[in-house]
């Protein structure tokens, strides 16, 4: 194996060679979340990308013990392994993780999540979100953004794409009073290691969510996985934060914010908002959700009317 290959602990724990499409970012995310906790964990991951990509029989991609589970039960599943370490007095020695996308966490798994937090397993669950039933065609989630077009949310005649806002997972985490809550995205790697590590200093249930831009789903060419990543930071639609169980939000300043238009314009699951011109409210309430995450969060210095902030 090259030495450029090579991540802190002397191995890569999830290689090349696996069945992800070009520019995924969930694979990515993976490889930069075992980066960060090492070898001496296990991962439960959820039907879904993830799980179809990895798991070719009999080739593996991954350097862990890692359990493929049903859509509805991974908080159940690593429930049930958290608990098997503790009883083996392993667990000090061997962590528990959850990789799922957001079909499997958001909605088909959100029961058995909840119970994971309400019972204070010691399980960090990991959501890498790219806003679609991805594996499946892409169909809708509830992860899904406000005017995405999807195979079961289409933009037509009569439609504009998805009519509802996405579901606030975080925020509901967070209403389980669990020890810690983060959002992170793929296009800042040092933020999502950092994060990860420091999810894995907390004892009890952690979530993290990534953003994870899928160019089939969301119709941009592979090479841009990252810059997209990061406008969705820029423009307010994805915030980074994280909640650490009775201190205050901690946010990631935006430096330098941009409109929806500039991230929107970019995929072509929201090109129907650009056609002649027609769909000017449309875009004007997905820059409001933008707008309201700047100032309900805090994420810019100053906000000039209601749209657009000074240089941080």
């Amino acid at each position: 194996m090259e030495t450029a290959m090579l991540g802190q602990y002397g191995e890569v724990l999830f290689v090349p060679g696996h069945r992800a499409c070009p520019g995924c970012g969930a694979a990515l995310v993976v490889r930069l979340i075992l980066e960060a906790t090492g070898p001496n964990v296990i991962v439960v991951s959820p039907t879904g990308c993830l799980e179809t990509f990895s798991s070719p029989y009999p080739y593996t991609p991954w350097g862990v013990p890692w359990l493929h589970v049903l859509f509805e039960n991974a908080g159940a599943v690593a429930s049930g392994v958290e608990v098997a370490l503790k009883r083996q007095g392993l667990a000090d020695r061997v962590r528990v993780l959850v990789i799922g996308g957001d079909g499997g966490t958001y909605d088909i798994g959100i029961g058995s999540l909840s119970g994971m937090f309400e019972r204070g397993h010691d399980v960090l669950y990991v959501c890498y979100n790219n806003e679609a039933y991805m594996n499946t065609g892409v169909q809708r989630s509830s992860a899904t953004p406000l005017g995405a077009s999807t195979m079961t949310s289409p933009a037509g005649a009569h439609a504009w794409g998805q009519d509802r806002p996405q579901k606030d997972l975080p925020a509901i985490a967070i209403a389980h009073r669990i020890p810690y809550v983060a959002t992170a995205s793929v296009a800042y790697p040092a933020d999502l290691v950092r994060k990860v590590k420091h999810a894995m200093a907390f004892r009890g249930p952690k979530y993290l969510e990534v953003h994870s831009p899928c160019p089939i789903g969301w119709g941009h060419d592979a090479a841009e996985t990252i810059d997209l990543g990061k406008l969705a930071v820029q423009t307010g639609l994805f915030p980074l934060f994280e909640a650490i169980a009775g201190q205050p939000l901690r946010v990631r300043k935006i430096h330098k914010r941009l409109l929806v238009i500039d991230y929107l314009g970019r995929q072509r699951r929201f090109s129907h908002l650009f056609e002649d011109g027609a769909n000017q409210d449309h875009l004007a309430r997905i820059q409001a959700i933008a707008d309201d995450n700047v100032i309900r969060l805090g994420l810019v210095d100053t906000v000039v009317a209601g749209r657009q902030s000074n240089e941080a």
